[in-house]
């Protein structure tokens, strides 16, 4: 399964996505269980300190650590560029994001102080090692991945704006500094989180990712040339909205917001479409999780107008019910349907070249993660998704069912990735 430009003698040693990899799905599983006791807050609305700590625990635990994790495997391998100092990275990288999520999320939920602010200082240290190596590896990275490289570079200046965002309103939260304008720029911290680091390097990951390991044609030159721009620009225009006069800024959002939907409508066809025609034909679970997210994500954009057309007390739950068809349905989804994919395809390749074993002597992709497996996670994931959309509308009490489906398709998750580990180990392979 070798391919063709990809440099995998400069990958990390399996141990450095992987533990990433291994950690994601135990935010999802804390979020869930948490959540439960907190419904009455975060269903009412997305302002509330629940929903912020929450939201959190699945932006920067879940997804953050699987794209940090991601991104330390195909720099290497698919742009060429070799991260900096990559072990170090990993485990400040790690250490750093997975406790400033907890404080952080922690003190956003009660409102204290000291934990946002240590929350603040751990996951400096987890970031900024990460940041300035990944930067520099983007910087040194040679022409030839274009197609993957572009999209990365933007998801990273996004990243930059993100953190920058999320670090002044963390400092006012917590009376670092005084705060203008905190729901504004709460909008705009979110924007550049979603659409811009999460969404576009989501994008540019698929680019490589989805025609490589499920066999699908590539996506068209004109697809890759312009999307990335196009969600980079809706993104531009919305934060310069926020300095214009009432009337122009409404249309400038407006604008923003006609970029950033198409932007991502358009993948989301285009995605489907090579899919449709892929090479082979057998079932495959993991795509399944990208089908389900992808047709999510456009009935998202069909109906997400209703948040502010309907009557306002139907605005906020519309609000958090959106909000949760796109962190839960489309990328916790795409994330599930990669990782099903990245896990097993690195399990094997790092035991082939371990062992130099022959060909039907180690495990191949399918049996790192049976087929089945993964189909009994995408069930109940896709269960609970369905049981939490209407939450927000219903009593709290009707959050539960989904939450705690949700945690246990989570906890299927870690299982499945702790099977391909531990075979991984048992046929001889190592982490370091």
């Amino acid at each position: 399964m070798s391919r063709p430009g990809l440099a995998f003698t400069q990958g990390p040693p399996f141990t450095a996505p992987l533990r990433f990899f291994l950690t994601t799905p135990l935010f999802l599983m804390l979020a869930a269980l948490a959540a439960i006791p907190l419904a009455p807050e975060w269903t009412a609305s997305r302002w509330t300190p629940a929903a912020l700590a929450l939201t959190h625990l699945l932006t920067l635990g879940f997804l953050g650590l699987v794209m940090v994790g991601s991104l330390l495997q195909m720099l290497p391998v698919v742009i060429g560029s070799p991260v900096p100092a990559v072990m170090a990275v990993t485990r400040s990288a790690h250490l750093g994001l997975t406790a400033g999520t907890l404080l952080l999320a922690a003190g956003l939920w009660r409102m204290e102080p000291a934990w946002i602010q240590a929350g603040m200082v751990a996951l400096g240290l987890g970031w900024i090692p990460f940041v300035i190596a990944a930067g520099l590896s983007l910087l040194r990275a040679p022409a030839t991945a274009q197609i993957v490289l572009n999209p990365m570079r933007k998801a990273w200046l996004a990243l930059l704006a993100t953190l920058g965002l999320g670090i002044y309103l963390a400092g006012g939260l917590s009376g670092l500094w005084p705060l203008h304008a905190p729901q504004a720029l709460t909008g705009l911290h979110a924007g550049w989180g979603l659409i811009g680091w999460v969404t576009i390097l989501i994008v540019g990951v698929a680019y490589h990712v989805v025609p490589m390991l499920q066999l699908t044609p590539p996506y068209s030159p004109a697809l890759t040339r312009w999307l990335s721009w196009a969600l980079l620009a809706g993104l531009v225009l919305y934060s310069l909205s926020l300095f214009l006069p009432e009337r122009q800024a409404a249309w400038a959002a407006v604008l923003a917001w006609l970029l950033a939907a198409f932007g991502v409508a358009a993948f989301a066809v285009a995605t489907l479409d090579i899919q449709r025609r892929r090479r082979r034909k057998v079932p495959d679970a993991s795509l399944e999780f990208w089908r389900y997210a992808l047709v999510g994500v456009i009935l998202l954009i069909a109906a997400s107008p209703l948040a502010v057309l309907l009557p306002e007390p139907w605005q906020g739950p519309m609000q958090v019910s959106l909000g949760l068809m796109f962190l839960l349905g489309f990328a916790v989804s795409i994330v599930h349907g990669m990782l099903y994919k990245i896990v097993p395809f690195l399990a094997w390749f790092h035991l082939q070249t371990q062992t130099r074993a022959k060909a039907g002597t180690i495990p191949n992709m399918k049996d790192m993660i049976p087929d089945a497996a993964v189909r009994r996670h995408l069930r109940q994931h896709v269960a609970a998704v369905l049981l939490l959309l209407p939450a927000p509308f219903l009593p709290p009490a009707a959050s539960v069912p989904g939450l705690l489906l949700l945690a246990w398709s989570a906890h299927e998750l870690w299982l499945n990735l702790l099977q391909a580990r531990r075979l991984f180990l048992a046929y001889g392979g190592m982490l370091a």
